[in-house]
């Protein structure tokens, strides 16, 4: 049996301390195998965003194990827990996060030098390329539209061709048409690769899209 790519025992998130301490994870197990697409859904507030983010290394969980790609995210240092996102891990955020002051080519190009991934400018060309955007690759942030620029952020995920893709209400900043065109995009992409995705939406026509649909609510996976 190969390894999962997302391996999740009874993980736990509480955050703040005394009379603010709120529980937001409260005992999530969960798998996924190579390859899958799953979505999470759910509604604000849900904990379905921070169940993300302890799947990225981006927090860390408060008790349980969270193991992704094989690793346990709990016992890596953070200069690990960013090699391994450079190296393996495709992260989509609602909010685009470009750098203003670098074009979509660098904007793509540069994680995959600090990474020290091969061919790092013919890549990221290549796969601006494949999300349409051949002729807008030395075009500013501002000079792009907000589809334009979550297809950037999308070939900035892919283009390190990760074993795993996080995407996090990839669609929430766009209008419902390029929303669409978006996520068909999105698993085009992660389909070209042959990764594994996580898509983590509080819109049933997104997860509808992936392969297994999971609900969370109060901080709970339902059964």
């Amino acid at each position: 049996m190969t390894q999962p790519l997302i391996q999740l025992d009874d993980v736990r998130l509480t955050l703040g301390q005394g009379a603010a301490r709120t529980e937001i994870l409260r005992g999530i197990s969960l798998r996924i195998e190579e390859g899958e697409t799953v979505a999470v859904l759910g509604a604000s507030g849900s904990g379905k965003s921070s169940l993300m983010s302890v799947i990225a290394g981006l927090e860390r969980a408060t008790s349980g194990t969270a193991r992704v790609l094989g690793e346990d995210m709990g016992a890596l240092g953070e200069d690990q827990l960013a090699r391994l996102r450079g190296r393996s891990i495709g992260v989509v955020l609602q909010a685009f996060h470009l750098l203003p002051t670098m074009t979509a080519l660098q904007n793509v190009m540069v994680p995959m030098e600090l990474s020290g991934a091969p061919d790092p400018r013919e890549r990221a060309s290549a796969e601006l390329a494949a999300v349409g955007l051949a002729a807008r690759e030395n075009h500013y942030p501002t000079q792009l539209s907000g589809g334009e620029q979550q297809r950037v952020a999308i070939a900035r995920a892919t283009a390190p061709a990760p074993e795993l893709l996080l995407a996090d209400e990839p669609t929430g900043n766009l209008d419902a048409a390029t929303g669409a065109k978006i996520i068909d995009l999105l698993f085009d992409r992660v389909a070209a690769a042959g990764a594994g995705l996580l898509v983590i939406t509080h819109d049933p026509a997104v997860a509808e899209r992936a392969g297994r649909v999971l609900r969370i609510a109060d901080g709970l996976l339902a059964r």
